[in-house]
């Protein structure tokens, strides 16, 4: 069996974009090998019945300024997306819809048009023309994303995050330890190197 860190992740979540940036920069220098887990963030704050930052108002304040740190310190293109919070549905179905070879450039296009071009990917047009910068058949795409194997796939990498107790995006699960947070790449790297 490869050795490997799971990634949690939405791309609604500024932290998990910020993490995906941490990922590509190390992956330049180290070869670790990244399982991304899309999940619907959303559902996983219902299935806990957590109440998101972005409804809370402090929460939301503080998240803003965190964000524009960490981008900052690491030399990361961000702006806050103004549209934030935004419906991710479709995105992330996409994720698991489309082939393995375009996994890394479909993440790169979607976190970065939210995170780094302030663009509402909820838009279907937007998306649309996301879709088609991976040079994804948008057609077939949006057909996919409907399929009900796709929707239950997400749902059933959601709920199991859940039963592994995992609350929020971005986090990490190597070696059966769970590493909560874009800042705890590093020691879930530490854990991975053992």
């Amino acid at each position: 069996m490869i050795k490997s860190i799971d990634f949690y992740f939405d791309f609604i979540s500024p932290y998990a974009y910020l993490a995906h940036k941490k990922i590509k920069y190390l992956n330049n220098k180290k070869k670790i090998k990244f399982n991304y887990k899309p999940i619907l963030l959303g559902g996983l704050h219902n299935l806990h019945e957590i109440t998101p930052p972005a409804f809370i108002k402090p929460k939301l304040k503080h998240m803003i300024g965190d964000c524009h740190l960490i981008a900052k310190k690491n030399n990361f293109n961000f702006t806050w997306n103004s549209k934030f919070p935004l419906n991710s549905l479709n995105a992330m179905r996409g994720y698991l819809y489309i082939n393995s070879e375009i996994k890394s450039l479909y993440a790169d296009e979607v976190f970065e048009a939210y995170w780094k071009n302030n663009l509402d990917i909820s838009n279907e047009q937007i998306f649309t023309n996301l879709v088609k910068k991976c040079k994804i058949n948008s057609n077939k795409f949006f057909e996919g994303i409907k399929n009900l194997k796709i929707k239950a796939e997400l749902k059933d990498i959601t709920k199991k995050a859940h039963d592994k107790e995992i609350f929020g995006a971005p986090t990490f699960i190597v070696n059966n330890k769970i590493f909560w947070g874009q800042d705890r790449l590093e020691f879930a790297i530490d854990e991975y190197e053992r």
